[in-house]
């Protein structure tokens, strides 16, 4: 495969275009500006208030937006609701380069990719490739990680590696989900949403200080909605929704050099299994050709689906004084997965899946944060034990076989950090940082061959047990040292250019469904991933902060990606690998911009452009020992290249308030669900358009709001399983985004 010709461009020139691109949209949206003077109020997707008042903790201390040299989006809690999103995969449509979908088989596990760099397969002892943060608490596992917007404050999207500061598993990014601080005055929130398939929402939120220097909350949130389709086979639900979500805190204040927070959360989804849709007919049973509606199934393996997570958390901060404050963040977590999935989409147990997860984490970090005059930074100390283990049965009823996979993956991770920022001058800063990471894991994976429909462990004790096919115990130890350097000058006191250079990995482990029959290696494991990334950008506030812009351009050189490939045998089964892939080369640019324009109007513009190239992909995908490159085969799954979003938000004041409407249309190019093309599955591209209208009391008090979503009824893959042939049901399954809907909210606030 031959390498674009930018991606071996020098830095200067990717800075060169960066600087480009923003004269360009700046001098675009100048053209549109008034006069400074009657500037309005920018978009409340940026922010509430002024782009140059935003303050962000993407370097885990308080600081402008303009002045973080990361490219970094930042939504507001109060911007997604007024756009009635429905959770935080709705950042996927106003971010660039983001992927953030819902997974195969429940509504409540994550798939996320920045800058075509993620993880797919949410199996037990496979760790996500884009860090997600809940007060800065890292969520371990994808398994209840798609957040519902129940007391968030903003969410900050870290685009790039953040090896340093983060560390492990933050290889193409962040995510950081920020709740709300309790008031010191009694506060009340009570919002309902109904909606289309019977949707029926309810969110109340509240919160009361007990004398001078305790206050107490809490918010309950109940999701409910029909399915998007229905399964011809049982006539229950398809793609419906059934989730109850709680969270408790309570913060302690005694002086203003002492803080304390102790949180607890609890989110419980009895929504069905999603079991997919059949994108072609069953050789075997010509009836069950594709269905009208993407969102039916005829799948025969029931409906039984739960997922429960929760979670304990105290964090603590003393300021020792105006140059040094402390910081620690204890947490566990803990939750459960039972879980059905119908390969096939037919009536019987042609290719069925039903299995468990279950996980537990303790994280503890430590922080220390200094301010001097010219001299800020953070040192620090991260601790992770957890345990991730799980079962499913890969039933062939055709065969009259079953495969039984279980194992468990016990990770211990410790960590030493610190990032300082020098200011040279009063425009000139340099920044760098150090990780030092140690990961061991130890895995054991058990496989084998049951003659019957399901094996003992999922409720057929009558099963005949045959040839074990993997059946091990090994543990591995890697550690990294990750830097990066950054420069940031300010061109004005309102823009700032920055370049910076750092690297990320994710340690390597274990195929948790390795089979040692057809790939031997699998009992050695896999090696980590790396990346480094360089990137250079500009951010800040224009033609007197009526127009705020935020670029970057980036090239990343990937090394040892890790790659889980399943597929069918020709003896039967399923064979599961996870290649190292060797190098590959991303590079490409983030656009973002806010203008204030005439008529209360405000608009916004998001563009994102990805290349991603492997240059050597070694697989064992022939058997054997050797792994063979097939780069020229290969090519880079949740990338499309082109990611485009706009908006704009029109206010005006109407019968005692404030009348706000807000069209959007985001654009996602062509992508691969699969490193192989698989032309059935592969989504083409879309375009989804939203438009939300709310009314907001003067008093804030009351808002009511009507919100379409997917306007144009677009149809679009998120998922797939790719497994054909006779033996496997010619099981090639799509899943699908959310079709046309639209909500009503009521939301009153005290």
């Amino acid at each position: 495969m031959s390498a674009h010709p930018i991606a071996s461009a020098a830095p200067a020139r990717l800075l060169a275009s960066t600087l480009l691109a923003s004269t360009l949209l700046a001098t675009a949206f100048a053209s549109l500006l008034p006069a400074p003077a009657s500037a309005q109020a920018p978009a409340p997707a940026i922010a509430e208030g002024e782009s140059s008042d935003i303050i962000v903790t993407a370097r885990r201390r308080e600081e402008s937006l303009v002045d973080v040299p990361i490219s970094l989006s930042v939504v507001s809690g109060a911007t997604l609701e007024a756009q009635g999103a429905p959770d935080i995969t709705a950042l996927q449509r106003q971010t660039p380069n983001l992927t953030l979908e819902v997974a195969r088989g429940s509504n409540s596990t994550l798939i996320s990719f920045i800058r075509g760099v993620g993880q797919q397969d949410p199996l037990w002892g496979f760790e996500p490739g884009v860090g997600l943060y809940v007060d800065d608490v890292y969520l371990a596992r994808p398994q209840g990680a798609v957040l519902d917007l129940l007391d968030v404050s903003r969410v900050e999207v870290l685009r790039g590696p953040q090896g340093t500061l983060y560390g492990r598993n933050t290889i193409g990014g962040a995510i950081k989900y920020v709740t709300n601080r309790l008031g010191s005055e009694p506060e009340l929130m009570v919002r309902g949403a109904f909606g289309s398939y019977g949707q029926a929402d309810a969110v109340v939120r509240a919160s009361v200080p007990v004398g001078q220097t305790l206050a107490v909350g809490a918010a309950v949130g109940w999701y409910n909605r029909n399915g998007y389709g229905e399964n011809l086979t049982t006539g229950a639900e398809h793609y419906d929704k059934d989730v109850l979500a709680l969270r408790a805190s309570a913060e302690w204040t005694p002086g203003d050099r002492v803080f304390l927070r102790l949180a607890g959360d609890r989110t419980v989804d009895t929504s069905n299994p999603r079991h997919g849709h059949r994108e072609i007919g069953f050789a075997g049973l010509p009836a069950f050709a594709p269905l009208p509606s993407k969102y039916d199934t005829r799948a025969g393996i029931g409906d039984d689906n739960k997922v429960t997570t929760w979670g304990v958390s105290a964090t603590a901060e003393f300021t020792a004084s105006d140059a040094l404050t402390l910081k620690s963040i204890t947490a566990y977590r803990g939750g459960r997965t039972d879980t059905l999935i119908d390969f096939d989409n037919t009536p019987g147990p042609v290719l069925d899946i039903p299995a468990f997860y279950e996980d537990w984490q303790f994280t503890q970090e430590v922080q220390a944060l200094v301010t001097l005059e010219r001299v800020q930074g953070v040192a620090g100390f991260y601790y992770l034990k957890g345990n991730a283990a799980g079962a499913f049965d890969t039933v062939l009823g055709g065969a009259n076989l079953t495969i039984l996979t279980s194992g468990d993956v016990d990770t211990r991770s410790i960590a030493f950090f610190g990032d300082v920022s020098v200011d040279l001058t009063d425009r000139l800063k340099l920044s760098g940082g150090l990780r030092w990471t140690q990961d061991r894991k130890t895995g054991t994976v058990f496989r084998q061959n049951f003659v019957g429909i399901r094996s003992p462990e999922f409720g057929n004790p009558a099963a005949i047990p045959g040839l074990i096919r993997t059946n091990y115990t090994n543990d591995r130890t890697d550690d990294k040292l990750t830097p990066r350097v950054s420069a940031t000058y300010a061109l004005t006191p309102d823009v700032n250019v920055y370049a910076s250079w750092g690297q990320g990995f994710k340690s390597g482990g274990f195929d948790m469904r390795g089979d040692a029959v057809f790939t031997p290696t699998t009992v050695n494991g896999y090696r980590p991933e790396t990346i480094s990334t360089f990137e250079a950008g500009l951010k800040g506030n224009l033609l007197d902060n009526s127009l705020f812009v935020a670029l970057a351009g980036y090239r990343s050189s990937y090394k040892d990606q890790q790659v889980t490939i399943q597929v069918p045998n020709a003896l039967g089964g399923i064979a599961s690998f996870v290649d190292n892939a060797g190098k590959g080369v991303i590079w490409g640019l983030e656009a973002e911009a806010t203008a204030r324009l005439p008529m209360g109007v405000t608009a916004n513009l998001g563009i994102g452009y990805t290349h991603a190239d492997y240059r050597e992909f070694l697989t064992f995908i022939f058997g054997g020992t050797s792994p063979v490159d097939v780069s020229d085969q290969r090519f880079f799954q949740n990338t499309p290249a082109w990611t485009v979003n706009a908006g704009l938000t029109w206010a005006t004041a109407l019968a005692g308030g404030t009348l706000a409407v807000n069209p959007m249309i985001a654009f996602r190019d062509a992508y691969q669900l699969f490193e192989v093309k698989t032309p059935l599955l592969d989504e083409d591209g879309y375009v989804l358009v939203d438009v939300s209208v709310n009314w907001t009391s003067a008093n804030d008090r009351l808002r009511l709001g009507l919100h379409g979503r997917n306007l144009t009824d677009s149809r679009y893959r998120v998922g797939g399983y790719n497994f054909p042939g006779a033996l496997f049901g010619d099981s090639v399954i799509g899943y699908y985004g959310p079709p046309r809907t639209f909500t009503g909210t009521v939301e009153f606030r005290y």
